[in-house]
């Protein structure tokens, strides 16, 4: 029978520039991926850091190379969108590559001027303000534009918003605007619930905009939540919204740049599925051809990619602690952790990640069932993106000198925040232990300890158990 290691080279191009083999081990951008194991045991979360800035020169290079190639107009910025990853180790490192912020919660504000208080961010840096915004949120972002961060821009989601800027503002302001995307057709409703709809936006500025010498609507803003795929949907909407801004272009002398919001996509399976700078260069081929149609200049373009910009960085690797035949055909791999409270998109959205061994790749493979440490019926993984089903290493538990590990790679996007990184969990399963990995000016490999592993102690004192 063959190993495991022939099924992944016959199933994919493998090894590839991110994954390779030595001695039947995974490696993971060169790292020994079984010496952390050794060194921090598991459940274990990684953060790759060197990625967060390849990921953003990436994008930046497919950008410029499009512009270039097609004679577009316009400039580009990159704005990392916090909510992807709210972790100081993360902005951090994307502020290292000349990106501006965007945010969605009044508590992104204290983040701004904590990165400002260190020299990470200046008053000039776009701080692109989005979503709904409650009363707090609105204080906060006035409070920044009263103190001189000249680029902290409300993105208008709602008609009256603008009323608050108007009795509390008192400085030059620019200003934004969303539109409220249709979303895609198998959605359960039609029209987004954020953002201005089509038919206000121009009245929105003649009427509460253009008149007040204090505020200048710069910006235009959709956000498409399947991100930028090659559909029809996706294409019908960007031509809504290139529309859309030539009709408020004509108004409005002073919008010059459009957001897109709705990312690039992140890699979920070894195959590349995805032509980047071909989609890239598509997005502006169809900005620029609408605008000459309509007359109108090429606007700059911003986009606020947070799950392409920290997803690849991440890891989370697990101990297969035993296995459970539970009828003639379903073998049971269970894991040290559970994917409910670590990794919740795959319980949520049934997102899937790569998912390798990282250990026993000269051994047999078994289709096998991963199963978490919750009493949930909901806490398994048994589905890969290309094959619908899940091949492990077998185990032999008499012989193995080593348990068996699995990885899941590609997951450095929201789920400490879904999952509620620092709280309770389901069944309490603690949070996994967090590693930082990075690169020293040798390119040697550094790891650091951002967080042990949640204790008992911790969730008896958020329990009101303890003090």
């Amino acid at each position: 029978m063959d190993t495991y290691h022939d099924l992944i080279s016959q199933t994919f191009d493998f090894p590839t520039q991110e994954f390779q083999v030595e001695q039947n081990e995974l490696r993971f951008h060169d790292i020994d991926l079984m010496a952390l194991v050794e060194k921090h045991g598991t459940p274990l979360r990684l953060t790759y850091l060197p990625k967060i800035s390849s990921q953003i020169q990436r994008a930046k290079e497919w950008f410029r190379v499009g512009i270039e190639k097609i004679g577009y107009q316009g400039k580009y910025s990159y704005a990392y969108c916090t909510k992807a990853s709210h972790f100081s180790f993360v902005v951090e490192e994307a502020l290292k590559n000349n990106v501006h912020i965007e945010t969605s919660s009044w508590f992104d504000m204290s983040i701004i001027r904590a990165m400002h208080a260190k020299g990470k961010v200046s008053k000039d840096t776009f701080i692109i303000c989005n979503g709904f915004k409650p009363e707090e949120y609105k204080y906060e972002i006035t409070r920044l534009i009263n103190d001189g961060f000249v680029n902290c821009m409300p993105i208008l989601d709602s008609p009256n918003e603008v009323e608050y800027y108007h009795d509390n503002v008192r400085e030059k302001c620019n200003v934004g605007m969303r539109l409220a995307s249709d979303e895609e057709p198998r959605f359960q409703f039609y029209t987004s619930r954020l953002g201005i709809r089509y038919a206000d936006a121009i009245p929105l500025y003649e009427q509460k905009i253009k008149n007040d010498p204090r505020f200048e609507l710069t910006m235009l803003h959709y956000f498409i939540n399947t991100g930028i795929k090659d559909t029809s949907y996706y294409w019908s909407e960007l031509s809504r919204f290139v529309h859309q801004y030539c009709a408020l272009r004509k108004v409005c002398p002073t919008l010059k740049t459009i957001d897109i919001g709705g990312g690039l996509p992140i890699q979920t399976s070894i195959q590349k599925e995805y032509d980047y700078q071909y989609m890239v260069e598509e997005v502006l081929r169809t900005i620029q051809r609408i605008c000459q149609e309509e007359g109108v200049p090429e606007p700059d373009i911003f986009t606020e990619f947070g799950i392409f910009t920290v997803g690849e960085s991440g890891a989370t690797i697990y101990s297969i602690l035993d296995e459970k035949l539970q009828n003639d055909k379903e073998l049971w791999y269970m894991i040290d952790g559970s994917f409910i409270t670590n990794l919740p998109d795959t319980w949520a959205l049934n997102q899937r990640f790569i998912m390798l061994a990282l250990n026993g790749w000269n051994k047999q493979y078994k289709k096998i069932q991963l199963g978490g440490l919750t009493c949930d019926s909901q806490d398994y993984y048994n589905a890969e993106k290309h094959i619908y089903q899940v091949f492990l290493p077998e185990r032999k538990p008499a012989k193995d000198d080593k348990p068996l590990y699995v990885g899941f790679f590609h997951t450095g996007a929201y789920q400490e925040s879904l999952s509620g990184y620092g709280g309770i969990k389901h069944c309490l399963i603690p949070a996994p232990k967090m590693v930082i990995l990075d690169r020293d000016e040798n390119g040697n490999l550094t790891d650091r300890v951002f967080a042990e592993e949640q204790s008992s102690e911790s969730m008896m004192r958020i329990l009101g158990y303890s003090n």
